[in-house]
């Protein structure tokens, strides 16, 4: 079959959650059938690209077009109350990606155009709306149930004063979301979530809709346990894209109501925060000696097998988490709030350790620390976890089913 793939970005490197899952997808579907990339280039920020780009041998042909420039802030704030559709529907609105998706699709023959993440969704409508004897079919794979993600903003963000404008943002985003997401759901012809959860939630918007769940993974080959003393340092980890909203709040959260708990018990302990494009409200914990926020790593698994403990403090987002399946398959004690966790098939206590209240996140990182051989069987089993139920190798020929219907 040919298969026209819409990304967001270029996905490579796999730096962050949707390189990562976009290019374990190419790999799959390049492996079995005509794969054409369509993509926006990665931004300027952005790492550079390297040597080993596997995508060139991957992809039958690829087009890289001009990434976006960021709305201006007046802009968005004015589309926030006069456009009906949400945030990411206009984030890569871009002329000239409609005329490539339109030019594509009339010349191409494609059997299939799969849309990667809400973002890309208004170039899938595009095809949509064309008027064809033959219109190739349209998968959407939706990264998040986006919806949730705002809702769980907006409840968090209702209770400070503070951030009341924030949560304005979030509830109007929420419910924008909402619709455009059930109308990219009833208009496409395959849906696919990253858990089970996120299917449920895109349920709660259209009943009747069917949805493949097909997780995200994480290569145990590239990802895997590295010898560490038996007794480690204190130090604690995190990983993921930091000016991510949820990001942002997990770390802010962290430190000022949990790390001062742990610190009052171990006095040595340390965090690292990894992650490209730190947001400035993070600036001023890298004044905290206890605090390491490196920015953009090559390789994010040194730092995960420097830890003792993999930290999850997640109090908002949907999904699943690609950090968490990274963490898991290094064979790495991590304690998380169940959200942190959610979409993820573990077994808290053997796989992961829970909690909600700081106290009670501290407590459980505390003893980990305490007890380096219960850590490390969590980490066994964990890694267990991810070799047998979220390897990619396991998870992508479910898109077979998707593009034949089965």
């Amino acid at each position: 079959m040919k298969v026209l793939f819409l990304t967001p970005q270029y996905p490579f490197p796999p730096h962050q959650g949707t390189t990562i899952r976009n290019l374990h997808l190419l790999r799959y579907l390049a492996a079995h059938h005509d794969v054409h990339l369509l993509t926006f280039a990665s931004p300027l920020a952005g790492p550079p690209q390297t040597a080993d780009d596997p995508l060139p041998d991957l992809c039958r042909d690829i087009t890289r077009l001009p990434h976006p420039r960021p709305r201006a802030l007046t802009h968005r704030a004015l589309a926030t109350f006069s456009s009906p559709l949400p945030d990411m529907a206009l984030r890569l609105e871009s002329a000239i990606m409609h005329r490539q998706v339109a030019h594509l699709v009339r010349a191409g023959d494609f059997d299939v155009v799969q849309i990667e993440g809400i973002e890309m969704a208004p170039f899938g409508l595009d095809v949509a709306r064309q008027r064809s004897t033959r219109r190739p079919l349209l998968v959407f794979d939706d990264h998040n149930a986006e919806y949730v993600l705002q809702r769980s903003a907006y409840q968090t963000d209702r209770r400070k004063p503070r951030r009341w404008v924030g949560a304005a943002y979030s509830w109007i985003q929420w419910k924008k979301l909402q619709r455009y997401e059930a109308r990219c759901c009833q208009t496409f012809d395959r849906t696919v979530a990253v858990s089970d959860a996120d299917a449920t939630a895109l349920r709660a918007l259209l009943p009747e809709l069917p949805v493949t769940v097909l997780p995200n993974g994480v290569d145990t080959e590239t990802f895997c346990p590295l010898p560490s003393p038996e007794r480690p340092e204190p130090l604690l980890v995190f990983t993921g894209k930091m000016d991510f909203r949820p990001n942002v709040d997990a770390m802010l959260w962290f430190r000022n109501q949990i790390l001062p708990r742990i610190l009052h018990q171990v006095p040595e302990a340390r965090l690292n925060i990894v992650g490209q494009s730190p947001h400035k409200q993070l600036r001023h914990l890298a004044d905290d000696p206890r605090l390491a926020i490196t920015g953009y790593v090559p390789d994010v698994r040194p730092y995960i097998a420097a830890a003792a403990i993999f930290v999850v403090p997640l109090r908002m987002g949907g999904g699943t988490r690609l950090k968490v399946l990274e963490a898991m398959a290094m064979g790495k004690a991590i304690v998380s709030t169940p959200l942190g966790c959610e979409g993820l098939e573990v077994t808290p206590g053997k796989h992961v350790l829970l909690a909600e209240a700081p106290a009670d996140f501290a407590d459980q990182i505390i003893a980990l620390l305490n007890d380096p051989a219960r850590a490390r069987s969590l980490g066994q089993q964990a890694r267990d976890l991810a070799e047998s139920r979220y390897s990619w190798r396991h998870l992508t020929p479910a898109l077979e089913e998707v593009i034949h219907g089965a």
